[in-house]
């Protein structure tokens, strides 16, 4: 039994030292070469990226399998295009679609929205107009992000049956705000 006790606490200080190594950068190999021709490595700030605005986003990767959950959308997106510019639509058979478009062309100001459809708001930290023309009832509903002066991501909602405007717009805001923390 001693034998045992002693075996036993003389490997703790061995795992101690193992795990005091943990964490720790990985010395550099040695280069191979001549003193006075080996390269010497040194440790600069991180490349610069450039803003790519929208053109580096795929819409359909904007709603995740947990983003469609909480938005009801148990479908997968089918990227799709809508006037030149890249969409994804996901179609929830018998109950509503939600379309997402990115315009790396058109700000909010470009827009072609009837003034008395259109609400002001803002999702997160971008600026955004919610349209829905609440006298036809049609159950559509959309939120229009503004992403910087000249590029915009809309999100379309419309319900099967094109009725209930209010639970169209719901959708739409809860789609726009699963987004908005996704854009540039």
């Amino acid at each position: 039994m001693a034998d045992l006790m002693r075996t036993k606490y003389l490997w703790a200080p061995a795992l101690l030292l193992v795990l005091a190594g943990c964490g720790q950068q990985p010395a550099r190999p040695a280069t191979v070469g001549h003193a006075s021709t080996q390269a010497t490595a040194t440790a600069g700030p991180p490349p610069v990226v450039a803003w790519t605005g929208l053109a580096a986003i795929d819409p359909c990767s904007l709603l995740d399998p947990q983003d469609r959950s909480a938005a009801g959308v148990g479908v997968l997106g089918k990227p799709k295009e809508i006037a030149g510019a890249r969409a994804c639509d996901w179609t929830v058979p018998g109950t509503f679609g939600v379309t997402v478009t990115l315009s790396e062309t058109d700000g909010l100001a470009d827009l072609e929205v009837a003034k008395k459809t259109a609400t002001k708001t803002k999702v997160g930290t971008h600026p955004a107009l919610q349209v829905a023309d609440k006298k036809a009832a049609d159950g559509t509903c959309a939120v229009l992000l503004g992403v910087g002066d000249a590029a915009s991501v809309q999100i379309d909602v419309s319900n099967t049956g094109f009725s209930d405007t209010p639970l169209a717009c719901r959708r739409a805001g809860t789609v726009a705000g699963l987004v908005e923390p996704k854009l540039p």
